[in-house]
């Protein structure tokens, strides 16, 4: 699972191959004003973009892509909310923008609306068939939908296109332990040779049974991690460790590592599965 990927492709790719090109239609901005809020988005400064379009959008109120635009900016500085309202406006002016529908899933999942997120995936996926395959994302929200047999079965089909990948091998074995227990789960972990992020190989050991916790630990900690990395490292380590141990039915350790994960400052989706994670532990324990 690649996890800065928070969407398919770029931004204005998107926009214009779901509605043409900028300046084919009246009542649209002008073409270099919308760059300059995409640029502005692409250059870490999102601020900067909600403002663009927000102005534009004075004078184009009609123009879908400003709101799409503008919802990412809102998704980018964290304004989850208004990015899902900002989506929505935007739908409701082009319904057929299959772009619209997957950054509005990622942003309910991120709100813990994860019914929600799952028909935006799917109306995505109907827009967009050919990425049903890749579609990991859906899965991670079906896992916490409850509906585990759709899980597998969307991380059975996502390796068909990423062979690789450790965490789709855990979230496959998670689901499989929901819906079927630990045995049907120990028995039917994809196997994987060569996930080459650390300490990933470590993790697929820890869930075939053949590694402890602590070396899932040692390997994030050890050597010198290329700039950067060493937060993800530890972020990998305590989110898979505190599924592991979830999975086990260790809840205290589980709860532990998960909150610590949580801690993380990266910002990517994993990330926030980890935060998500964590907001449903906390919501479970005011119950």
């Amino acid at each position: 699972m690649p996890p800065a990927d928070r969407f398919f492709c770029t931004l204005l790719c998107c926009l214009l191959a779901g509605l043409g090109s900028p300046s084919a239609r009246a009542g649209e901005a002008p073409a270099e004003a919308l760059q300059a809020a995409d640029q502005a988005l692409r250059n870490g400064d999102p601020t900067a973009a909600v403002r663009l379009a927000t102005a534009l959008l004075a004078d184009h109120p009609k123009d879908s892509r400003l709101f799409f635009l503008r919802g990412q900016a809102r998704e980018a500085a964290r304004e989850f909310l208004p990015a899902v309202a900002d989506y929505t406006a935007g739908l409701q002016i082009s319904p057929k923008v299959a772009f619209g529908y997957q950054s509005r899933g990622g942003v309910y999942f991120r709100l813990g609306r994860f019914a929600e997120s799952i028909a935006d995936f799917d109306t995505f996926i109907a827009l967009s068939p050919g990425q049903a395959p890749h579609h990991w994302q859906r899965g991670i929200s079906l896992y916490y939908a409850g509906r585990f047999e759709d899980g597998r079965k969307q991380f059975e089909l996502h390796q068909t296109v990423n062979s690789q990948d450790v965490e789709n091998a855990v979230w496959h074995f998670l689901c499989v332990a929901r819906a079927s227990g630990l045995e049907k789960a120990r028995a039917s972990l994809i196997p994987i040779q060569r996930d080459t992020r650390v300490p990933m190989m470590q993790v697929h050991a820890l869930f075939a049974g053949k590694a402890l916790p602590a070396d899932v630990l040692k390997a994030a900690e050890a050597g010198a991690a290329p700039p950067g990395d060493a937060g993800n490292r530890r972020l990998y380590a305590h989110l898979y460790l505190g599924l592991y141990h979830e999975a086990i039915g260790e809840t205290k350790l589980a709860r532990e590592h998960i909150l610590k994960a949580a801690e993380t400052t990266a910002d990517h989706y994993m990330a926030d599965v980890a935060r998500v994670h964590a907001a449903v532990l906390q919501a479970k324990g005011k119950q």
